[in-house]
Parts: C-alpha cells; structure tokens; sequence
C-alpha cells in the first residue's frame, strides 16, 4: 500500500498525527486479538466437551435401540430456545439461556416403564445438542473477529506503520536537502556579492 504525501510541511504533520494514531492503537489492537484467540481456545474447548458429551449420551440411546420403536415420539418436542448475547472483546456472541419442551402427557399405568427415561434422555440429547450448535456458532464468530483483528495488526505493523515512518524520512531528508540548497545558494550569492563589491573598490 503505497503512502500518498507531498514534500511540505502540512504533509510532514500530516503523517505523523497517522502515524502516532496507529502507534497508540496497536497496543489496543494486540491485546484484543490476544483474548480473542483465547476465547476461541475456551469455546473450541467447550465444543469438543459438548462432542464428547454427546458421544456418551448417544451411547445411551443406543443402548436401549430396540426399545425405540415402541416409542411415541410426539411425546416430547422442542417448544423454545432462548437466546442471550454475550459481549467478548467487542464481539457479540450468544448465549443459550434455556431450552423449552413440550411434553405430551401419557398413562403411566399402560405405557412401557421406561418410557420417563426416554423423555429424559431425549431431552437431554436435545438440550446438549443445541448447547454444541451455538458453541460452534460463537467460536465461528470469535474465530472470524480475530482474523480481522490479527489482519489489522499486520497491516499496522508491517505496511502502515513502516510506510509511515518512511514517507515522513523521505519528507525531512527532502526538507533538509531543500534546506542546505537553499543555505548553499545564500553563500554562493554572498560571495557574489563580496567579490562584485571588492572588484568595484578596485
């Protein structure tokens, strides 16, 4: 990216207020990246917790597979989800609050015993399944902020911010040069002048 200046003054302040701007915030910049990518940890962690977990509860509806057939699965449905937002590090993620069944009532004396624990376990399926969809769902958010974020520091620190200080040296070295003409053309003419008036007394 290619830094558009002038060879003046205005110019010259005009890139240090950028330049100072980006040098202040890149601190800033760094450290929310930082809880950034440890939060995604802390989500990606969770995640692969909800995997495991799951893993163990299906394990257990598989365990009573033969039964399943015999079960009314109108008996128990999701009603509700309640979603809440969570701010990390500016990054608005959700937060899963509860989760609403509806269950269908049935004979206790006439359905099979095991039916309250299907209830049971399915609801927990479902519950822990949905916990797992906005885990990955907030570590896809965190994720991507922290690529934007970690995009940002590269760009400060390795194009604006060197961009930057080079354009500003480019302006003084320039400032200097013009100076130093400017000093040079001042003694020629002086010299000039003496010579032309010693040349007059002669």
């Amino acid at each position: 990216m290619a830094i558009k200046f002038q060879y003046n003054k205005t110019s010259l302040g005009e890139l240090g207020k950028q330049l100072k701007m980006r040098q202040k915030a890149l601190p800033t910049i760094k450290s929310k990246e930082s809880a950034l990518r440890s939060e995604v940890k802390k989500a990606k962690d969770s995640a692969n917790d909800f995997v495991e977990r799951l893993g163990r509860l299906k394990a257990e509806y598989d365990y009573m597979v033969s039964l399943w057939g015999e079960f009314d699965c109108d008996l128990v449905r999701i009603a509700d989800v309640e979603l809440s937002v969570q701010k990390i590090a500016g990054v608005r993620t959700p937060v899963l609050e509860d989760v609403k069944f509806d269950e269908k009532p049935y004979d206790l004396f006439s359905s099979p015993v095991w039916f309250a624990d299907g209830v049971d376990l399915l609801k927990r399926l479902a519950r822990l399944g949905i916990e797992h969809a906005v885990y990955e769902r907030k570590m896809e958010l965190l994720d991507h902020a922290r690529r934007k974020t970690t995009q940002k520091v590269n760009l400060y620190e390795k194009v604006q911010i060197p961009g930057y200080e080079d354009a500003i040296r480019k302006i003084k070295r320039f400032m200097e040069d013009e100076e130093n003409l400017s000093k040079s053309a001042q003694k020629i003419v002086k010299t000039k002048q003496q010579q032309a008036g010693e040349g007059a007394m002669l």
